[in-house]
């Protein structure tokens, strides 16, 4: 069978969507996600990036979909998307053509029990309570340090950065910092590749950060991660693996550097 799976959003919401699509997985899978995600997918014989196959185009206005990709979609036995959650017209669109197609909501609702992991399981009637794992071609060499991402998609879900200055002053490692392309941290190592940036993350004692995708990313390579929660629900959203901790303050500000720093001391093995 030749299926393609349609995956939009954020770093952490397609990793977190990992397990239910590798459960979907057919003889011949392809795998449509944003670009960045495209590297760090560990299944799929083709994966494309969102933007590269003009999906984006399909149920605009009067615009007709162009052959190219009408020939595409047809191929496929199956198509399984989580994009469109909001295009009635995309969806209109892909069953207009009587194409095979199964559609899921691309986020938990608001109000929600359910880690988004099980959640995005269960609609593909996957096995709960999995960790996404992430493939790492080239993990760097182990070293003894602390890498921390000061950052995520919102100021609210973001520790201080003050706090994590003064914090890195008093770990007992050397500390590495990253951040993304429009993120201003002058002593940071950014990687243009996310692949690139979890085989660098894979190589240090602990990571350190807020909840963010690549607080995901981290948890996924499988080392210890000590993520700081602020207003999102870490039942739902928090990264899961066997090395993740979570500490929780809403709003963040209120979480003492005195917490934070015990907490990285015991995963690092200090007394």
């Amino acid at each position: 069978m030749r299926r393609l799976l349609i995956r939009p959003g954020a770093i952490g919401d397609c990793i977190a969507a990992f397990p239910a699509l590798e459960h979907l997985a057919t003889d011949y899978t392809e795998l449509w996600v944003p670009s960045n995600v495209v590297p760090l997918v560990p299944f799929a014989q083709r994966v494309c990036s969102l933007a590269s196959t003009g999906i984006d185009l399909v149920g605009v206005g009067d615009l007709e979909m162009p052959s190219q990709l009408r020939a595409q979609l047809e191929s496929f036995d199956s198509i399984v998307s989580w994009y469109g959650a909001n295009r009635p017209e995309f969806r209109r669109a892909l069953l207009h053509l009587g194409l095979p197609c199964e559609f899921h909501p691309a986020l938990p609702p608001i109000v929600h029990p359910e880690h988004a992991i099980d959640f995005f399981a269960r609609q593909a009637g996957a096995p709960l309570h999995q960790s996404p794992r992430i493939r790492i071609e080239k993990r760097s060499e182990p070293r003894n340090s602390v890498v921390i991402h000061p950052f995520s998609g919102s100021v609210l879900k973001n520790w201080p950065e003050s706090r994590y200055r003064e914090l890195a002053s008093k770990l007992k490692c050397e500390v590495e910092w990253t951040a993304g392309p429009e993120e201003k941290w002058p002593d940071a190592t950014r990687f243009d590749n996310l692949a690139e940036l979890a085989g660098w993350i894979a190589g240090a004692r602990l990571y350190i950060g807020n909840d963010s995708g690549v607080a995901h990313l981290a948890a996924a390579t499988g080392i210890p991660v000590l993520v700081l929660f602020g207003p999102s629900p870490p039942q739902v959203w928090a990264p899961r693996g066997p090395n993740v901790t979570i500490l929780v303050s809403d709003p963040l500000e209120r979480l003492s550097l005195e917490i934070v720093l015990q907490t990285a001391n015991r995963l690092l093995g200090f007394r």
